[in-house]
């Protein structure tokens, strides 16, 4: 597994330019199926617009599509496929919808304005960076606790859930580069004594 940039929720940004509207909407999708039906779904939202321009860039198969639906080739699909590729997303869908507002654009002025429309919905979507992390518990005596509060929190542990028995278990994950750190460190700091248990991987950001 690989860490991996993506968008934290939908959202949509509107842009003008010559009376023309762009509606840019994005979206986090985990296959080409979601990204798919996301597409259909703002098509349907809109029935009545000219265009639906999109793109998406997916980690399944490396799959990166676009659609300039009818503009000038070059102009709209491909400056937002471009938006995607350039700030690092994948897993990711953006829709442009237009509203021809009587005025030709041209060349230059298409590619400016699906440009900044999906730039809009980037933005506002929230791009965020998803790394792998290892969850784990550790098991120590109620001394020994009392030393890992600093440490743990200067590796970035984030803790889960914290039970007070015979011994103090914590439950919590870690960035999965960090993991041999923070045994090394818990280890030396409790002279062997803590009990630590890897449970698994998952992506978090």
């Amino acid at each position: 597994m690989e860490g991996y940039i993506t968008i934290k929720q939908a959202a949509s940004y509107e842009y003008e330019e010559k009376k023309s509207v762009f509606i840019a909407d994005a979206a986090p999708v985990s296959c080409e199926a979601d990204a798919l039906r996301f597409i259909e779904g703002i098509k349907k939202k809109y029935p009545d617009a000219r265009h639906h321009v999109y793109a998406y860039v997916l980690r399944e198969n490396s799959i990166m599509r676009f659609s300039d639906d009818r503009e000038p080739q070059g102009t709209a699909g491909m400056p937002v496929l471009d938006v995607i590729r350039k700030n690092g997303c994948t897993d990711t869908v953006i829709v442009v919808t237009r509203y021809f507002g009587g005025t030709l654009l041209g060349t230059g002025g298409l590619v400016r304005a699906y440009t900044a429309a999906a730039l809009g919905a980037l933005s506002s979507a929230e791009i965020i960076t998803y790394d792998i992390y290892t969850t784990l518990e550790i098991k120590v005596s109620y001394s020994d606790y009392q030393r890992l509060g600093a440490p743990l929190t200067e590796l970035g542990f984030r803790t889960l859930d914290t039970l007070y028995s015979d011994l103090v278990a914590v439950s919590g994950s870690v960035k999965s580069a960090l993991l041999s750190e923070l045994e090394k460190r818990v280890v030396e700091l409790t002279s062997g004594r803590a009990e630590i248990t890897v449970i698994g991987e998952k992506f978090e950001y």
